[in-house]
């Protein structure tokens, strides 16, 4: 209670005096804290009362005190304390004064913590406070908000938490004599509800009964649902034109040991599943929490039964990097079968049901890589770190965001097994070579459809998107060259979501799912619902009254709503022009000066009226000319509470009249609309396995598609993969025993920008890797890791050519840190890591460690790192020990395998630099003094640092010299170049006849038009373009990267625009992305060289308009200058006449193709 303010006295009152109060002792409480509870004293909760100033009634008693009296009979259970307590803690942590200002009003004697003594504090039974402690007794841990008219009110607790985190300002003010109030209009619930979910609170939404209620009586509320982090507020969804930004959701995390180490287990309330990965080590769960944003965190009682026997779980080494992941977090602790108890708990959270089922999608970890540890994802940004190039940022493009940057990063931290790698392999082959184009692979979540379809609230924009999902599932197994591609991703999308559908099952249900959506939705391009219109009536109000519900199913479902909305829009069509304009009529014919009479009929929007709008136009006379009976009928307009508007706004009981008969029959329509869009939610909810399926697959091919267009771009290459020999289900002599990479490139560098060092690795065993600082040491052991890692999920990798067995275990181990917060200095923390690197190593493991022992005395850690080379050469393993413990080759070491490798030196005008290359032999210079002067360190301290090496080691080398010991090169005489040193290491059916008939007329124009070009161009008889036709919805394939290219664009005002690029995806990308473009469909053909392309790109634009067709771009025609016409392979060389026939044969084909001929 050390929070409540200094105006407030504070009392406690001892466990006795409740017991002689209330003839009832306080049981003990569990708290739940960042600590376990045998770390903190067994205390019981005492109350705290809180008087404020008041004046002291004749009696000497105060008011406050009577109603601590009367209060003190609602003795909370055990259960409600707890939930006190956790909301105190919580309250701890607010820092805005106007925030701890109404918490000193609290009284936790119920869940709200109202203070009944205070002004609208009353819990009387039926008054709104009351009601809503009934709401907050079911859902406890989550903020209450109830619709309250127009807006959403919070009391007690709730409302001190939206003015710490939703920038609210609290009711009343800030006046201490009245309860925490707060809340926010309607309009702004998102907003609301998306402040505390940021902030990891859960809410709880109550709704009023719309509709007119007897005087004095109360209106009927129900809780119309929840939002949750990473579970968004849906309710009224259904109803709107628009879409909901929903993210993904968060899981409640157990964490608990067993016998084989650490289990995480993993339950997404809104998925209904729950995974669990049993075998953990201690790094690979503290990556797995630090790259999972989490619901809420539980610690299983298994933590803390360590070997030390204290209660302090991880006190003494192992569990100590967990610890200081957890201790910063808001946890709490739970016993029993951690799975059941963990399900358990979940459906306590979100008040679930017991009859909820949870679906199992734990993936079986036998025969895969095990998880990526801390160390290794960060050293190559697979985890974003300060400083480390992010491999994420090099794998995919930069437009690339959401779920398909997810699923890779995702399978980066847990590799696949090697049969879902080379799945995911030959896919990204097949998309690097298909020369159709492929579908735009809608990315949908899963957790959205999920959640829109069990509490139907999906609409039909939603409905639109699950029939494109589907479609595009279609769309590729109904095309030849994209079937094979569907097939192999259904085995990466069966690991990912835990569903076993195999093809036909799900293009059979994807048929269904496409032709019921069809059925009921109204689709784009169906034009027989146009909004009312009639020349008397603002257009606005019936562009706001009927556009919430027209358009969204077909018409033939609501026809009997639709005639009754057209003869009630006619009807108050009639009135208006009946009533109103003859007084028009009447103020148009008077001329008078200034001040005469006005009026007009306009939109009260507010009001959802069509009234009179006017002044000064009542006749002085009353002459019976014309207008005069309608002026007579007039009468002041009314709001809905009876009310008048102004002074200025008028009806008729005729237009009233109208205005209401057509109010009840637009609702009637939009509630036909709603109950048509629920039943199909309804109707879908049985596929839903389905759609979580197909949704995730798309998400997968995504994500592959935007690979394999930067790797082409890249220039980087797909790995052999292959399984080690003796693998227990590859017994083939084919297998690896090590691996090769050849014209290896640092992931960071850009090769086709020309700026990286090319490295070739033969690795058949361990090497010992010695080199002078800023040699490239690190930089190729993370170089390494990142392309054994790329390969063995089944990715390009930035070499020119290697083979990757699928290892069973990665790990980079770079610099070591100290951790305070444990007491261990760096050498301990690094000397924990080589037991948890050694403990898991195998023979079929890539083991990297960068300047072993760096920590500690030079000759204890040069012997230290000895015995690692020794043991990590008997187990086997790949890899690469860097050192400049030079010592270590003087050692007894008995090794077998492990050969001695180092980073190439030169000597240049008297300095030695590094070339970046990796040798045989040993390097025994470490161009330390030279490095110390390169990054500024004073001249006379290298001096002097020069004087002591010399007087120490006057008998070996001197400085600026370097020595290489069995020196031989390692690799191809590939051309190389010195990295910059400036450069920072940051490691597609109204219209859909004409559509396709225009197609066919511009494409075939395109090949007449170009082909007298290309043939004079080629020097020969028949050349044709070969013209690939995109769609909409549609995108050029990978194989268009690195080539120039012609395009026509048909936009869908049916002109043409002709342009050329060498990036013909992304040039479609920013058409599409221009306002009316989204349907733009493109012709395209490639071309040798941008002159070229430029060249005919000028002959279209000139000779299209010729032919009939409008073009949007005819000033680009002007251009002149195309530089070379001809290929480069035709100047002055030798033709091969078999290339030559060969290609005049495959331009006849086209030719004959395009023409429609067999």
């Amino acid at each position: 209670m050390q929070w409540l303010g200094s105006r407030n006295a504070v009392v406690y009152f001892p466990k006795w005096w409740c017991s002689l109060a209330l003839l009832h002792s306080r049981p003990s409480l569990r708290t739940y804290t960042s600590f376990p509870p045998s770390s903190l004293p067994n205390r019981r909760f005492e109350r705290t009362y809180c008087f404020k100033d008041r004046k002291v009634s004749p009696r000497g008693i105060t008011k406050s005190s009577k109603k601590v009296k009367s209060t003190t009979a609602n003795v909370l259970d055990d259960k409600d304390m707890l939930h006190l307590t956790w909301w105190k803690e919580r309250l701890q942590k607010c820092r805005k004064p106007s925030t701890i200002n109404l918490i000193q009003r609290l009284m936790y004697f119920n869940l709200l913590g109202l203070d009944d003594s205070l002004r609208n504090g009353s819990l009387k039974e039926g008054n709104l406070n009351w009601e809503m402690l009934q709401f907050k007794s079911k859902f406890p841990r989550e903020v209450l908000l109830c619709r309250v008219g127009e807006f959403y009110e919070a009391i007690g607790i709730d409302a001190c938490l939206l003015v710490e985190y939703a920038g609210l300002n609290p009711f009343g003010g800030l006046r201490s004599d009245s309860v925490p109030r707060a809340g926010c209009p309607v309009v702004n619930l998102r907003q609301t509800l998306d402040d505390l979910t940021r902030n990891g609170y859960s809410v709880c939404i109550v709704e009023e009964v719309q509709g007119p209620v007897q005087a004095r009586s109360r209106k009927d509320r129900f809780i119309s649902g929840h939002a949750h982090p990473g579970s968004p507020y849906v309710f009224g969804l259904v109803e709107v034109d628009h879409d909901l930004d929903f993210p993904e959701p968060m899981p409640v995390v157990g964490v608990s040991r067993s016998a084989r180490g650490y289990c995480l287990s993993l339950v997404l309330e809104t998925m209904k599943t729950y995974s669990s990965e049993d075998g953990l080590t201690e790094e690979a769960l503290v990556t797995k929490l630090r790259t999972c944003r989490y619901h809420h965190l539980f610690l299983h009682t298994s933590l803390r039964q360590n070997s030390s026997g204290t209660c302090r779980w991880g006190e003494f080494g192992e569990g100590g990097l967990l610890w200081g992941e957890c201790s910063g977090r808001s946890f709490e602790w739970f016993g029993g079968q951690p799975v059941t108890d963990l399900l358990f708990k979940v459906k306590e959270i979100y008040g679930l049901d017991d009859e909820v089922n949870f679906r199992n999608i734990t993936v079986p970890s036998e025969n895969r890589p095990r998880p990526l540890h801390l160390g290794t994802a960060t050293q190559i940004g697979a985890i974003p770190t300060e400083g480390i190039p992010c491999l994420l940022k090099v794998l995919l493009p930069s437009t690339s965001t959401g779920l398909p940057v997810m699923y890779i990063r995702d399978l980066l931290l847990n590799p696949p097994t090697y049969e879902i790698a080379s799945a995911i392999q030959e896919t990204c082959k097949l998309m690097s070579d298909v020369k159709c184009p492929i579908p735009e692979f809608t990315c949908v979540s899963s957790a959205k459809l999920v959640k829109l379809l069990e509490q139907r609230e999906a609409n039909h924009i939603e409905f639109c998107r699950i029939k494109t999902v589907v479609d595009q599932i279609l769309h590729l197994f109904q095309k030849p060259a994209l079937r094979e591609i569907l097939k192999l991703l259904m085995d990466p999308a069966s690991m990912t979501t835990g569903l076993k559908i195999d093809v036909e099952r799900l293009v059979s249900e994807c048929e269904l799912v496409s032709r019921m959506i069809s059925e009921v939705v109204s689709l784009d391009g169906e034009s027989d619902q146009k909004i009312s219109s009639f020349p008397n009536i603002p257009s606005d109000f019936f562009e706001d009254m009927e556009s919430s519900w027209k358009c969204r199913v077909k018409r033939i479902h609501i026809e009997d709503q639709f005639v009754e909305v057209d003869r009630a829009a006619e009807a108050l069509s009639f009135a208006v022009t009946e009533d109103f304009l003859p007084i028009l009529s009447r103020i148009k014919a008077t001329t008078a000066p200034l001040n005469g009479p006005k009026g007009e009929i306009l939109y009260a929007r507010d009001h959802e009226s069509v009234w009179f709008k006017g002044k000064r136009f009542t006749p002085t006379v009353w002459a019976g000319t014309p207008g005069e009976e309608q002026i007579k009928q007039l009468r002041h307009s009314l709001d809905s509470k009876g009310k008048k508007v102004g002074e200025e706004w008028y009806t008729t009981m005729k237009v009233e009249d109208a205005l209401a008969r057509y109010h009840e029959a637009s609702v009637k329509a939009k509630a036909k609309v709603l109950e048509l869009l629920r039943g199909l939610s309804t109707e879908l909810q049985t596929k839903i396995n389905i759609l979580v399926f197909a949704s995730m697959l798309l998400v997968i091919a995504k994500a592959l598609f935007s690979h394999v267009s930067e790797g082409k771009r890249r220039k980087w290459v797909f790995p052999t993969l292959s399984r080690f020999k003796g693998t227990e289900d590859f017994n083939s002599s084919d297998g690896a025993t090590g691996m090769k990479i050849v014209g290896l490139s640092p992931y960071w560098f850009d090769v086709a920008e020309g700026c990286a060092v090319h490295n070739s690795v033969d690795m058949q065993s361990l090497f010992i890797l010695t080199g002078p600082n800023g040699g490239g040491k690190s930089s190729l052991l993370r170089s390494i890791c990142a392309a054994a890692l790329l390969g063995i999920c089944g990715f390009m990798v930035p070499a020119d050519s290697a083979l990757i067995p699928h290892f069973d275990s990665i790990r980079l181990q770079m610099k070591s840190y100290d951790s305070p917060a444990d007491g261990k200095s760096s050498f301990q923390v690094e000397m924990s890591e080589m037991r948890s690197l050694i403990n898991g190593a195998t023979s079929k493991s890539l083991v990297l460690i960068d300047e072993i022992c760096r920590g500690t005395e030079t000759a204890k850690g040069t012997c230290i790192a000895g015995s690692i080379v020794e043991t990590l050469d008997k187990i086997g393993c790949l890899g690469i020990i860097s050192t400049h413990l030079h010592g270590i080759f003087d050692l007894p070491l008995i090794t077998k395998n492990t050969v001695h490798k180092a980073m190439g030196s030169e000597y240049v005008d008297g300095q030695t630099k590094p070339t970046w290359k990796l040798i045989d032999g040993i390097c025994r210079e470490s161009l330390a003094f030279e490095t110390a002067k390169r990054e500024g360190v004073p001249e006379i301290i290298i001096q002097r640092a020069e004087e002591l090496y010399s007087s120490v080691h006057s008998n070996e080398l001197i400085p600026g010299q370097h020595e290489i010991i069995e020196k031989s090169v390692n690799g191809s005489d590939e051309g190389h170049l010195k990295p910059d040193r400036n450069s920072v290491l940051v490691d597609y059916d109204e219209s859909m006849n004409t559509t396709e008939t225009l197609q066919k007329k511009v494409k075939s124009a395109v090949v007449l038009i170009c082909q007298k070009k290309l043939s004079e161009i080629y020097e020969q008889v028949s050349i044709v373009a070969d013209v690939v036709t995109v769609l909409a919805k549609e995108q050029p394939p990978p194989s268009t990267v690195g080539h120039s290219s012609v395009y026509v664009m048909l936009r869908p005002d049916k002109r043409l625009y002709v342009g050329e690029t060498d990036d013909i995806e992304g040039r479609v990308r920013s058409h599409r992305s221009k306002e009316g473009m989204q349907k733009a469909s493109f012709l395209y053909f490639l071309v040798t060289g941008k002159s070229m392309a430029r060249e005919l790109e000028t002959l279209l634009i000139n000779q299209l308009p010729n032919r009939g067709f409008k073009l949007e771009n005819v000033a680009d025609g002007k251009h002149r200058c195309f530089g070379p016409a001809k290929p480069e392979s035709n100047k002055g060389k030798t033709t091969d006449i078999k290339q030559q026939l060969a290609w005049t044969l495959y331009c006849d084909r086209v030719l004959c193709i395009v023409m429609g001929l067999n």
